[in-house]
């Protein structure tokens, strides 16, 4: 089956009317690991099937490491041990922000560092979309740990601004360089602000630290000609609102048993393109394949509108338990007519 266009993913993303049929991302998030850590066997095995953008990486800094052409191209502001012995949510960069704060901002990495636009493939004919993960409350964790930026908020709001700021600045010089080095049309990003049964943080705490900066991130894309995808798990319908109002574009997954599939679509789903995410918690790892193709069909049927607006995915990445014939059948069902 030949790949939907460009403009068709667009018309699907502004609401201009429905493609030929609805765009599958799939590909985006199946890995190597349900090969057995064999690339080309998954190249082949996807051949079969649709893949309807193209991915191209924006290599953002992380925690601890730099990359050897860079040796500040990373978050910590100078080379630290970084800590074994506790979960990855509780390793603070910062661990004191009025010992340190000086000195992590001495050292804040430059979004001009010449690997950032990593693979960058020839353009082919379909929708380019720019990727990075970690951006404003991801961000801020992994540089905080968890229990110090869920107080943060209360304590240090003058330092959850001046870190923001920051972060948005690069952010907006990295969306500058991916368009005008990759020509991508939309930006996805990262920011997992839901547990399984509501928000992170309330309401007021959103539209004081999150929304201003995330609205800027949005008018800069929008400046720059590009769509802003957001990837967020959990359920996080309290904020679909704001989201909608300052203009995001696309909003992934969806979390199946978090949120009410129904009442998401017919609230939101005139106002922004919903990447639905495909249940990766029950049913492609523990479902046979006619489980997946209803869960298709049932995801099909609620979201589905004239306009667009709609296209499918996973909810997040694969791991090892996924059953290829659960896969064929997630493809099946979401290319054929609706039975």
């Amino acid at each position: 089956m030949e790949n939907l266009t460009r403009e068709e993913v667009k018309q699907v993303i502004e609401g201009r009317g429905r493609a030929s049929r609805v765009p599958v991302l799939y590909d985006m998030w199946i890995y190597d690991n349900i090969f057995d850590g064999d690339q080309e066997a998954r190249a082949q095995w996807l051949e079969k099937y649709p893949r309807d953008i193209q991915i191209v990486d924006i290599n953002l800094p992380v925690a601890f490491d730099a990359p050897e052409d860079d040796p500040q191209y990373m978050w910590a502001p100078r080379k630290m041990e970084e800590q074994s012995d506790v979960g990855i949510d509780a390793r603070c960069v910062i661990g004191d922000w009025e010992e340190e704060e000086k000195e992590f901002y001495a050292n804040f990495p430059s979004p001009e560092y010449r690997g950032l636009i990593g693979n960058n493939p020839a353009p082919d004919g379909r929708y380019r979309l720019g990727r990075s993960w970690y951006w404003l409350f991801e961000r801020l964790w992994s540089i905080r740990g968890m229990e110090n930026a869920l107080t943060d908020f209360y304590l240090y709001p003058d330092e959850i601004h001046r870190l923001f700021r920051h972060l948005t600045d690069f952010y907006r010089r990295a969306m500058e360089r991916a368009v005008n080095e990759a020509q991508i049309d939309g930006f996805f990003i990262s920011d997992d602000i839901g547990t399984q049964t509501g928000p992170f943080f309330s309401l007021d705490i959103f539209r004081e630290f999150f929304k201003p900066y995330y609205k800027e991130l949005i008018d800069c894309a929008h400046s720059l000609g590009i769509h802003m995808w957001l990837h967020t798990c959990g359920n996080i319908e309290l904020f679909l609102p704001d989201f909608i109002e300052i203009g995001l574009d696309v909003i992934h997954p969806i979390q199946k048993y978090t949120m009410d599939e129904k009442v998401i679509a017919e609230k939101y789903g005139s106002g922004i393109c919903i990447l639905a995410g495909f249940d990766v918690q029950r049913t492609i790892p523990f479902g046979t394949p006619e489980d997946v193709r209803e869960e298709v069909h049932y995801l099909r049927r609620t979201f589905e509108r004239p306009d667009g607006r709609f296209m499918l995915t996973m909810g997040n990445g694969s791991t090892p338990d996924w059953k290829l014939d659960s896969i064929n059948a997630l493809y099946e069902a979401s290319v054929d007519e609706l039975p």
